[in-house]
């Protein structure tokens, strides 16, 4: 989830010690590990043209060759440095990937400004609208338009299949993107994503049948606290679909760990998940 029980849950659980190192997470990301043969990158602002109007979002690949494309989804605090940060990470790691700003029907990213979080009343009453606008229906014609995209780029081989990776809200657009294109979509990493099973005819988990490839579900600790069958529907959907899929609650790791400027960033849990990502992405993509 992603909403004020949780940013409240988050805050009970931050020690002294977690909150002095969240302050410099953004400043600790520059020294995040890097692979010892990791790639020179190199990244552009781009705009796609949805059915929906002009989408704001950044592209970033290896310097050199084609490579296997990865549609990026944040969280809901939006497109911003520490995003472009993991999307060239990941691009060094040799995958062509593109993170977009899901809420541009309503605004230009940055969403929010330096200092500001979610757990602002003022910052979640003006994004909040702005999510209610994401509907399944909007989600699954953004998906296919930038998996489109990504095939259209000169950096992208088009020859191998696309991953997904989505944080928090964008967990949900990861299955709703792979379903909506199973032929291009063979990969998706949900870390710590918020509504993926619910009662709703749409919920997300609904889709799996239609998945292609093999999938990812990094569940934060108090996410499954508060929702703890979720990842038995998962798993049990993921099964009868005859899908791979690897769902693990993380330890210790609240909503929110994976993300480098988080407040509860947690290193050692988000490097795990980000070695499981890429384990999938080798071995689908």
């Amino acid at each position: 989830m992603c909403d004020e029980i949780t940013e409240a849950d988050n805050a009970t659980h931050l020690t002294r010690r977690q909150l002095g190192a969240s302050a410099g997470a953004v400043g600790m990301a520059a020294l995040l590990p890097t692979s010892a043969d990791a790639k020179p990158v190199k990244g552009r602002d781009v705009t796609i043209t949805t059915p929906d109007g002009q989408c704001d979002a950044y592209f970033t690949a290896p310097a050199s060759g084609k490579h296997p494309g990865v549609l990026m989804w944040p969280d809901i605090m939006g497109l911003r440095p520490a995003f472009r940060q993991m999307a060239d990470r990941l691009a060094g790691e040799g995958y062509a990937v593109l993170v977009v700003n899901q809420f541009y029907r309503s605004t230009k990213s940055p969403i929010v400004q330096p200092g500001e979080s979610f757990d602002q009343p003022a910052v979640r009453d003006k994004i909040m609208p702005w999510r209610a606008a994401l509907t399944a229906d909007a989600v699954t014609r953004d998906g296919t338009t930038f998996v489109t995209f990504l095939d259209k780029q000169k950096e992208v081989d088009t020859k191998r299949p696309i991953g997904s990776a989505g944080y928090c809200m964008g967990g949900p657009m990861v299955l709703r993107t792979a379903a909506a294109v199973p032929n291009r979509v063979h990969a998706g990493a949900s870390f710590h994503g918020a509504g993926l099973v619910s009662e709703a005819a749409d919920s997300p988990h609904r889709l799996i049948p239609k998945l292609a490839g093999g999938y990812l579900i990094a569940i934060a600790s108090n996410d499954d606290a508060r929702s703890p069958n979720d990842k038995t529907v998962l798993r049990d959907a993921f099964a009868a679909a005859k899908r791979p899929a690897e769902i693990q609650v993380y330890a210790d790791a609240m909503h929110g760990w994976c993300v480098i400027d988080s407040k509860v960033y947690n290193q050692p849990q988000a490097e795990r998940a980000w070695g499981r990502m890429l384990d999938l992405f080798r071995k689908q993509l």
